[in-house]
């Protein structure tokens, strides 16, 4: 599958935060707390901070991918207030933290996607400003507006659902 001509993509890096959790059930709770633009020369779920009951881990970097046909969708986000972002964090017992970067997206359709799994861990963040800028551009340069036609269905046919005797005894006649 090739990229369209015009879509871009956007490297982040994701901070995530893990404090002590406040149930039996749960040693941990992991949460995404920051997006960074400028990507740190570390390698992924690397301890920035820790704390008594709380660290922070440099999850990893990820692309905000862009592309025309989903400019509505971006205009919905620059529409929220403030506007937002999903980081998409997914189970992994491979992972040094037990969990994977999986996506970052400013399509909150893509991230309602990710949220019908009962595994995935979708966190919504403020967008940065410099990433509002740059949607803003985007939606303004390649946003086309697509008419809303609504189909009128056929009339139904009384005789379509009629009851009729088999083709073998028309046959037969």
């Amino acid at each position: 599958m090739t990229a369209h001509p015009e879509s871009v993509r956007v490297p982040v890096g994701v901070v995530v935060e893990r404090r002590r959790g406040a149930t039996p059930w749960a040693e941990w709770v992991w949460r995404p707390v920051a997006v960074l633009l400028d990507l740190p020369e570390a390698e992924p779920w690397t301890l920035l901070r820790e704390e008594r009951d709380a660290a922070l881990f440099y999850a990893g970097a990820a692309e905000i991918a862009l592309f025309p046909t989903d400019t509505d969708n971006y205009r919905h986000t620059l529409q929220q207030e403030p506007p937002l972002l999903w980081v998409v964090l997914r189970p992994d017992p491979s992972a040094p933290a037990g969990w994977k970067l999986q996506a970052v997206t400013v399509d909150a359709g893509e991230a309602e996607i990710y949220g019908e799994s009962p595994s995935d861990l979708v966190e919504p963040l403020p967008l940065p400003p410099p990433l509002v800028a740059l949607l803003e551009e985007y939606v303004a340069r390649h946003h086309k507006e697509r008419v809303f036609h609504k189909r009128k269905r056929d009339r139904a046919d009384p005789e379509a659902l009629a009851q009729r005797r088999p083709r073998w005894a028309e046959e037969a006649e």
